[in-house]
């Protein structure tokens, strides 16, 4: 079996999810594993009500793959490669619309007050998967 840093990844990427509906009843959007989310879930998280001042994220996973979405609001996602030759800027303000996120990536988000933020994590909290410090991010995957 490959180790994370063996393995490929695709770069992060925005997803654009069915919107099935209209106007007058409304939308439903619908997100299966290894169809629109590349990956078998394993946890699902949400943030909600974070101050416009703060940047959240700063860290990037060893191992976990994740799927952003704004369910409501707006979420400005950076992400940065660990050779630093790859830099992303994802405006998510409409459910339908999610952003993939490898392992091997820096990210942070900005939030709107109103925004709800989903994701779709490929696997169980594990503190040890974090790099939360950018100098070890950026050894971690030389």
């Amino acid at each position: 079996m490959a180790t994370p840093s063996e393995k490929h990844f695709p770069a992060p990427h925005l997803i654009e999810f069915n919107s099935i509906g209209q106007s007058d009843i409304g939308y439903i959007s619908i997100a299966e594993q290894q169809k629109e989310i590349p990956f078998d879930i394993q946890r699902v998280f949400w943030t909600y009500f974070t101050p416009e001042s703060i940047t959240r994220g700063r860290h990037a996973h060893k191992i976990t793959e994740q799927v952003l979405i704004a369910v409501a609001g707006k979420i400005t996602v950076r992400t940065e490669s660990a050779d630093g030759k790859e830099n992303h800027t994802f405006v998510l303000e409409r459910p339908n619309k999610g952003v993939y996120i490898p392992p091997n990536v820096w990210h942070t988000m900005e939030y709107s007050h109103t925004a709800v933020q989903l994701v779709f994590a490929s696997t169980k909290y594990q503190s040890e998967d974090y790099l939360r410090d950018y100098q070890d991010f950026k050894k971690y995957w030389r």
